[in-house]
């Protein structure tokens, strides 16, 4: 130890040239085995959704619409096939019945089940919301990432395209699309997306515009990439926790529109069976059976409360400054 000590002092850097043979073991100290993981945590590690997952799951709102929609999505596809009734089979015989075992709503002023009626309704409404929020993610996303990558006079020109778009009341674009299509499904889906799809489009332009300019993008451009792949596969990834927040505060928004417009008597055509038609037809019942009125009410405002608050959960869960 002392001879090593003067040949470092001598020379600082004769100490790195020592070889392993040559330092004697009073040097070093093994440490035992129960040591060597003394500072170790065990924990596992998690990707950004996994997280986002776990916190999601501690929001028991969240938690509960989302066992709701689960629940509501199965039992429109199993009870209107299981169920003896169809959504237009009528008994005269049966008109206005209280509920029962045969008939757990009971039945409107055709004899049809409300039961089966008010799940056929889910399938349409559901669908509707899903696929219009689908649609519009689709629409948005591409168009605002654009505009917002591009920039400039092009940005520029297509943004007053969308404030155009989004000046016109969408009620006349639903009575135009009605008097061309005519009153089905896609009538009502392609009068939902006209317009809906402006808001995802300005945000998404508003949050590429924010991080185009950021040290990451600039790397990725520097490195060669092209330019889809930095706004898809940098800037569009960066701002999906508010992108897909907006995407399920878009479903119940449509799912209100579609039961609008049945309601109105512009919507879903008799005699296929949405929660507005239901509603609608309810209506002039509404003194004497309320409870017709009720189911496919209640439908509705559950359907979009529960919507909402997996909205919430999911605005919670992504937005990191949240946590």
């Amino acid at each position: 130890m002392e001879d090593i000590y003067r040949k470092y002092l001598a020379d600082p850097g004769a100490l790195q040239t020592l070889r392993a043979s040559e330092i004697p073991d009073q040097l070093f100290e093994k440490l035992d085995d129960s040591e060597k993981d003394s500072e170790f945590v065990a924990m596992a590690s998690k990707t950004y959704f996994q997280d986002a997952w776990c916190r999601f799951r501690r929001n028991r709102m969240a938690l509960i619409g989302l066992i709701f929609i689960a629940l509501m999505i199965l039992a429109a596809i199993v009870i209107p096939v299981l169920s003896p009734y169809t959504y237009d089979g009528q008994d005269m015989l049966m008109r206005n019945a209280p509920s029962s075992w045969a008939h757990p709503f009971g039945t409107d002023k055709f004899g049809r089940d409300i039961l089966v009626r008010c799940m056929y309704g889910a399938r349409i409404s559901l669908s509707v919301g899903f696929a219009a929020a689908l649609l519009n993610l689709v629409i948005g996303v591409v168009y605002g990432g654009i505009c917002g990558f591009i920039g400039g006079r092009f940005d520029l020109v297509l943004m007053r395209i969308v404030d155009i778009l989004y000046s016109v009341p969408t009620l006349l674009y639903v009575i135009l699309i009605m008097l061309v299509f005519g009153a089905n499904i896609f009538s009502v889906l392609l009068a939902i997306c006209v317009s809906s799809w402006v808001g995802m489009a300005r945000q998404v332009r508003a949050q590429v515009l924010s991080l185009k300019e950021q040290e990451f993008a600039q790397a990725a451009y520097v490195i060669g990439a092209s330019k889809p792949r930095i706004l898809f596969k940098h800037l569009v990834v960066n701002c999906m926790g508010p992108i897909i927040v907006n995407t399920t505060l878009m479903v119940p928004d449509a799912i209100f529109t579609e039961a609008f417009l049945a309601f109105v008597g512009i919507g879903i055509s008799i005699p296929m069976a949405s929660w507005g038609t239901m509603a609608n037809d309810a209506r002039s019942l509404l003194m004497s059976y309320p409870m017709q009125m009720v189911w496919p009410v209640a439908a509705i405002c559950l359907t979009m409360l529960s919507l909402h608050f997996i909205g919430d959960g999911l605005s919670e869960a992504l937005d990191p400054r949240k946590r």
